[in-house]
């Protein structure tokens, strides 16, 4: 009989401690959470009242109420801990979810006790409208801390999936708007930040969803993909990175950035044929970007094809006069051909085929001379330019215009 006496008052004391716990943390002027705590982490550990739902439910209440405490306190002026605040937000749900799920276990009739986990989804409901969890996380990123950042934007994700709040009138309450798809979009920069590749792509491929771009930012939904193919290049898992491309220039026409990227991986990639293909659509796109047919004249030329890339030079030329590389693009494509002259004529037995190589070749110098030296005069300030033209003025005599380009270049 003594022993039932014992465990008696033992669950008593710390039915008690759940009780105190209560009452310090709501106490209306001088509220006592460090005893809060104190008492309720008894209550949480001990045999008798450990598997109690309210027990759990006691416990995030007493975050609750200090978030409370600091909301009333900022109302009246004084400035708010919003780490005080975010931290007692982020423990309650964590005990919250302990308390709905231990709540929802028959009792020994075969029946669930509905008034915890009702109490629970309308704070829960709260924390989303509020936002109280990604204000929380801001105060991480605030910091670099991206790994505790994410992990609180996604605990205020999770809240519109939790079984709980799948009653048609709390659901009817919860908005996902624009608001809500920009921090979820800032969800998966926090993942990138935290190199948590996986889970950052995952959101950035929910960002695509119909149902989300409908709502969503355009912006959002752009920077989304652009980080998505960050993740790839920083895993350097290319055919993914590819595809992001490809996938986003169609999806987001009138976005140069996709394509401009798809271009210059197949150019660095050395498919330049690809990269024509591609180019040929962004000069669709946008006929007078002076940039894109400057670029397509440099891939032609690699390929051999002389005359349309120079036609590809006067066309970015006839956008942008002042497009020194566009100029100088059309005297490599002549210096470049007396080039390939000279080492064909290194072959030549005969002296008078020789002779007539050599003439070609310094035909081919002569037309490149005048384009460089207009380059030099758009952009007098590029090197590349000077030396090309120090070795022209060299080859043909020009003893003036070497001695002032050769000043030039020793300044």
């Amino acid at each position: 009989m003594t022993a039932v006496v014992l465990v008696s008052a033992g669950c008593f004391a710390q039915k008690s401690n759940v009780n105190k716990a209560k009452n310090l943390s709501a106490a209306y002027e001088n509220p006592d959470f460090r005893g809060a705590r104190s008492a309720i982490e008894e209550a949480l550990e001990d045999p008798t009242t450990k598997d109690l739902a309210n027990t759990w439910y006691v416990a995030g209440l007493v975050g609750y109420n200090e978030y409370q405490f600091y909301s009333v306190q900022a109302a009246m002026g004084t400035p708010m801990d919003e780490m005080k605040a975010g931290a007692a937000v982020s423990e309650s749900y964590d005990y919250w979810l302990k308390a709905d799920a231990m709540s929802q276990i028959p009792n020994e009739k075969g029946k669930v006790d509905m008034k915890i986990r009702k109490q629970i989804r309308e704070k829960m409901l709260e924390y989303f409208q509020k936002y109280l969890l990604v204000n929380y996380g801001l105060q991480y990123y605030d910091k670099r801390n991206y790994d505790m950042a994410y992990e609180m934007f996604m605990k205020h994700f999770s809240i519109p999936e939790l079984e709980m709040m799948q009653d048609e009138k709390i659901k009817s309450q919860i908005v996902k708007d624009t608001t809500y798809y920009t921090y979820y979009y800032y969800a998966g920069r926090m993942a990138y930040e935290a190199k948590r590749y996986d889970e950052a792509i995952a959101i950035f491929e929910n960002m695509n969803k119909p149902e989300v771009r409908n709502v969503a930012k355009e912006s959002d939904v752009i920077f989304a993909n652009e980080f998505m193919y960050q993740c790839y290049v920083d895993q350097k898992d290319t055919a993914n990175f590819v595809r992001v491309l490809q996938e986003s220039m169609v999806r987001f026409p009138s976005e140069s950035w996709f394509l401009q990227n798809l271009i210059n991986y197949y150019i660095v990639s050395g498919l330049e044929q690809l990269a024509l293909q591609y180019l040929e659509q962004a000069i669709q796109r946008e006929p007078n970007v002076a940039q894109y047919h400057h670029i397509k004249g440099n891939l032609d030329e690699n390929l051999g094809n002389y005359e349309a890339a120079l036609a590809d030079f006067d066309a970015a030329l006839a956008i942008d006069p002042k497009l020194s590389d566009a100029m100088a693009g059309k005297g490599r494509v002549y210096y470049n051909q007396a080039v390939k002259i000279n080492e064909e004529a290194g072959y030549i037995q005969d002296a008078k085929e020789y002779k007539k190589k050599l003439e070609e070749m310094n035909a081919m110098y002569r037309k490149s001379l005048p384009f460089f030296e207009e380059a030099h005069k758009i952009s007098p300030e590029t090197r590349d330019y000077m030396i090309v033209l120090k070795g022209l003025y060299y080859r043909f005599g020009m003893d003036a215009e070497y001695q002032a380009i050769n000043d030039e270049l020793n300044k």
